[in-house]
């Protein structure tokens, strides 16, 4: 049995290849140059950048930004060219229709833009932003609202508060966008939002960019994801690419958040957290990992953020990894003093970027089967079209850690659902297809296993851990093993190795797996193995058909 769902009409597999009656050249997957279809046509010249992203009074690049307060806050920032005076945005309940159907007296409220921010660029214009903060509004409850300056409105768009307590709920996770944008990039993006429509947040690991303080890159940004943008909730950090002879001017313009870091000016709105529904969002700044002053206030900040937490899950995330899957890239600082902070408070996730490659792993030490884990699962992605080669995996292994699961030359967005008692983690590929996850349970004390998401290879073999492989007769064995679903019924028997796995004189007896997935036995040695020789443990369950390394049992 597999855990892995896989993507049903949202995967293709056949193409189909239309002749029109001319060849098309590509390579690199770009056709190489305009085909022309009549003869004496002039080939069309580029249309320049200046007026493709040339802002107007019409509102565009919407975005709502989450505060600390999401189940009755939220803000929203877009660009139009609009004064103080007049930027605004209007909000109601979201009603069953609109259009010929006028809302009732008193159901829209006007808000005045809290500010205006004007970005000189490079295509000779300037970009002015505006931000609206919502208030005094009603948990887990649809709205819809618009922008503009009370004449060029942008059309209707719903969004929903968070709720007060804890609810289930799915966010999205890319590792950089920042090459291809405007070509390879809202592929990945599109088919993100037709898998988790109803996804509450989407989580940005920096380099959304590759120009700092490009107009183009920005509006090929914003194009990329579209209205999804406008509709749920972006958690952003910087990454390297954001920065040139400091942060990008469009950046605090754009993603205004919350202002609850350590204090530093070069860290406002770059280094904050976020509750939302029983999940502790975490943003850091890792572009400072070789400013000891900065690195130093970030650390002290994140321990009181991690130790004063409510919730019972955890997410960071910063864009330079804690183990770089690429080359010969290291992030020692933020290795040794973020990462043990990660391991001492349970930290569920650490989403990262940077290495343009897929790697997933965890600490050596909190291995628990070939499968399965009880630590921080670390996670590297990418979303967009520049590709790096993958290491060896050092990085991770002189470190103490390990990986478990790595690609490149793939592009990637993640699903996150989280619910009461645990969180699934899948990435998949652009065309939808799937590429790697994992399962993370924890229960009211704090404990955890991180399962690899079953497939036909992890749910077989020598999985079961024993605390000693030789034994003398009526001796006791503790055994462990682990990937279970809760309550699961597990068979367990103990026979002669090399013999046909569950024979019946083997059998002794039935085990339940804990809300973990876990199963822990004292199995006594049965008279009949008084006779040395070698032995195994077998655990058969529904899903799982594994067996413990050999036994000697000796007088």
């Amino acid at each position: 049995m597999s855990d892995i769902r896989r993507p049903g009409r949202s995967v293709v597999q056949r193409t189909v290849v239309a002749a029109l009656g001319a060849t098309v050249l590509v390579a690199g997957g770009i056709a190489l140059g305009p085909v022309a279809f009549g003869a004496g046509s002039e080939a069309p010249a580029k249309y320049p950048a200046a007026e493709i992203h040339k802002p107007s009074p019409m509102p565009d690049r919407i975005t709502l930004i989450p505060t600390s307060s999401p189940s009755t806050t939220q803000r929203v920032t877009w660009r139009a060219q609009a004064t103080a005076d007049f930027a605004q945005a209007q909000i109601l309940v979201a009603p069953r229709a609109l259009g010929s159907v006028t809302p009732a007296p008193g159901a829209v409220t006007t808000v005045p833009a809290q500010s205006t921010s004007p970005v000189n660029t490079s295509l000779g214009y300037a970009s002015i932003y505006h931000t609206v903060e919502f208030t005094g509004l009603q948990p887990d409850t649809r709205y819809t609202y618009r922008v503009g300056d009370g004449v060029n409105w942008s059309e209707w768009t719903d969004f929903t508060t968070a709720a007060e307590k804890f609810e289930p709920f799915s966010f999205l996770y890319y590792g950089d966008a920042q090459n291809y944008i405007d070509s390879a990039v809202p592929r990945v993006f599109r088919q993100a939002f037709a898998d988790r429509p109803e996804a509450k947040a989407i989580v940005h690991a920096g380099d959304l960019i590759d120009s700092a303080n490009s107009e183009e890159q920005w509006g090929q940004w914003h194009n990329a994801d579209g209205f999804v943008n406008s509709q749920i909730n972006n958690i952003a950090v910087p990454g390297n690419h954001e920065y040139s002879g400091g942060l990008s001017t469009f950046w605090r313009p754009q993603f205004p958040y919350p202002d609850n870091g350590p204090g530093n000016a070069e860290l406002k709105q770059t280094v904050y957290y976020l509750d939302y529904q029983g999940v502790r969002f975490i943003a850091l700044d890792s572009n400072y990992q070789s400013n000891a002053t900065l690195m130093a206030a970030q650390t002290q900040w994140l321990e009181r953020v991690l130790a004063d937490n409510p919730n019972k899950w955890t997410v960071v995330t910063f864009h330079h990894p804690v183990y770089s899957t690429t080359g010969t890239r290291n992030n020692p600082n933020v290795r040794a003093q973020w990462g043990p902070l990660f391991e001492k408070y349970g930290v569920d996730l650490v989403l990262q970027g940077h290495d343009h490659t897929y790697g997933r792993g965890n600490k050596v030490d909190n291995r628990q089967s070939t499968s399965v884990h009880n630590g921080v699962a670390y996670v590297v992605s990418v979303s967009g079209g520049k590709m790096y080669a993958l290491n060896d995996g050092r990085n991770w292994t002189d470190n103490g850690a390990e990986v478990r699961s790595q690609g490149d030359n793939i592009q990637l967005y993640q699903m996150i659902d989280v619910e009461a008692d645990q969180i699934r983690f899948e990435a998949r590929y652009a065309n939808g297809q799937h590429h790697d996850g994992f399962l993370i349970r924890k229960n009211d004390e704090g404990e955890r296993t991180v399962n690899d998401l079953r497939t036909a290879e992890n749910t077989v073999g020598e999985q079961v851990s024993v605390d000693k492989t030789k034994v003398e007769g009526r001796d006791s064995i503790t055994v462990r093993a682990y990937g279970y679903d809760p309550g699961e019924r597990v068979a367990v028997y103990f026979q002669q190795a090399g013999a046909e796995l569950g024979s019946r004189n083997a059998f002794r007896g039935y085990r339940r797996a804990d809300e973990l997935g876990r199963v822990e036995h004292v199995l006594q040695l049965p008279r009949d193995a008084k006779e040395p020789g070698d032995y195994v443990v077998y655990l058969e369950s529904v899903n799982q058909q594994i067996t413990s390394p050999v036994i000697e049992v000796v007088k």
